[in-house]
């Protein structure tokens, strides 16, 4: 449709341009007089608004001003110039930007190429979380080869995976490789599967596994992102060797004992889902860890947490978790005269 001046458009007709529109296609030309005898007092100022939404023009020709339909889509044109004008205005000053910028890429990668080997500038703190995204979307674009990440903590937040599915499938869509390990209670993540279900249908592999992640971001074996405990939002950038070799060591020997991630899951995989976390949980209460250490460790909420623990107390006949930790303990180290369930010898 079309659109007026005051960006208005054809949907905000009056009845009575509507008519007069009606009326000013069946001619050639009109006078305002003959669209006053035809459609009454109202037609004077339907003139004015079709005309100022580029629906009537003046008709050429001496005499008595006289008004011609125009058609809608030239009328969308004439209406809608000034913003194409601002448009390409606009892409060609983004143009110029990236050109400035990008043209600062190769004394970056020369500097950061000659940073001394005492290893200034090779681990970075960075602080704000916009600053840790923009590295992230930074890193992405230049990774050429594999990007491995591992991410704690249960199902992702929606605004997390809506910012990363495009980014991560132009990565693949480059032929890179990518492998993901979650922890399993992602698995009970709708949003977090179906982001899965898109990557992995471009080549991503996604794991997931019970305990023991850190969470962590590796570009081509060669630039490492860890997350910084006790610092919401923060990251550590590392470029030095050792320590990315480090950690792609630490995924790497992750990776093996993580089970594909399926984007449903059937119930004798979640009942085996189910029985190897409470399996970690016995292992985690035995160690004396508390119910909210547990249940961050192991990507779930807290009071998941004290269900399942509840549960296992019940199990091993424990009144307090000093209790179940004793006989857990005990139980795991295999005591001589010492039953689960009993704390009393046998």
């Amino acid at each position: 449709m079309p659109v007026d001046a005051d960006g208005a458009d054809g949907s905000d007709l009056s009845p009575a341009a509507r008519r007069l529109y009606a009326f000013a296609v069946e001619r050639y030309a009109f006078t305002a007089a003959e669209a006053t005898t035809a459609l009454g007092a109202r037609a004077g100022a339907a003139v004015k608004e079709l005309a100022a939404a580029h629906l009537l023009q003046r008709a050429p020709g001496d005499g008595p001003e006289r008004w011609t339909a125009v058609a809608p889509r030239a009328a969308a044109a004439r209406a809608l110039a000034p913003l194409a004008l601002l448009v390409r205005e606009t892409h060609d000053e983004m143009d110029r930007l990236r050109g400035r910028l990008e043209a600062l890429v190769p004394a970056y990668e020369a500097g950061t190429a000659h940073r001394d080997d005492g290893g200034a500038g090779r681990l970075e703190l960075v602080t704000d979380l916009g600053a840790v995204r923009g590295l992230i979307a930074e890193l992405v674009a230049g990774c050429e080869h594999e990007l491995l990440t591992s991410q704690p903590g249960g199902g992702r937040p929606q605004e997390t995976l809506e910012e990363a599915v495009g980014r991560d499938e132009s990565l693949l869509a480059r032929g890179v490789r990518m492998r993901t390990i979650y922890q399993h209670t992602a698995r009970y993540s709708r949003p977090t599967a179906a982001y899965v279900e898109r990557v992995t249908a471009l080549g991503a592999q996604v794991r997931t596994l019970g305990d023991g992640l850190m969470r962590m971001l590796i570009f081509d074996a060669r630039t490492g992102l860890m997350s910084v405990p006790d610092r919401q939002g923060a990251a550590l950038l590392v470029r030095e060797p050792s320590v990315v070799h480090f950690m792609t060591a630490a995924f790497e020997r992750s990776w093996p004992a993580a089970r594909p991630f399926p984007t449903t899951v059937s119930p004798e995989s979640a009942r085996s889902l189910s029985d190897e976390l409470r399996q970690t949980i016995v292992r985690l209460l035995s160690e004396g860890l508390e119910d909210k250490v547990i249940a961050r460790r192991l990507g779930m909420s807290e009071r998941t947490c004290q269900r399942h623990i509840a549960e296992i107390m019940r199990a091993v006949g424990a009144k307090s978790r000093f209790q179940a930790g004793y006989l857990l303990s005990a139980a795991a180290a295999g005591r001589p005269g010492e039953e689960p369930g009993t704390g009393c010898p046998s």
